[in-house]
């Protein structure tokens, strides 16, 4: 990726024990996302990939268009961010993805969202 089209991604998960189930192996998770434009252009993005793996080595693919329904625009220095939510079986997982953004010079370009953790409090130390 060139500096001119240079997107950041930070991930802040969090349990939502309210919603979870543990007895019926449900773990609702919240992350709340920060996208940052530290490139050049402006940039849209325009869909999302993410892989969701519980401890069970189960998978969940879930592509589409944007982000909660938006598909922002970011000025050089310019920061999104959304909360969003995801289900899974065990009480630990990992999230990971990209986004796939398009630049005002219409180049399309991938920014990376690194891997995360999913877990509900005090199970990792």
């Amino acid at each position: 990726m060139s500096e001119k089209n240079k997107i950041v991604v930070e991930a802040q998960p969090q349990f939502i024990k309210e919603q979870s189930s543990p007895e019926q192996n449900r773990y609702v998770f919240a992350y709340t996302i920060t996208i940052t434009n530290v490139g050049e252009l402006a940039a849209k993005l325009l869909t999302r990939q993410w892989l969701i793996t519980d401890s069970n080595g189960k998978v969940q693919e879930v592509r589409g268009d944007g982000v909660v329904g938006k598909q922002p625009v970011l000025k050089p220095g310019n920061i999104f961010r959304y909360t969003s939510g995801a289900i899974i079986e065990t009480p630990v997982g990992i999230m990971q993805g990209h986004y796939i953004f398009i630049s005002e010079q219409d180049e399309r370009f991938t920014a990376i969202i690194p891997k995360f953790t999913l877990s509900i409090p005090r199970v990792l130390h």
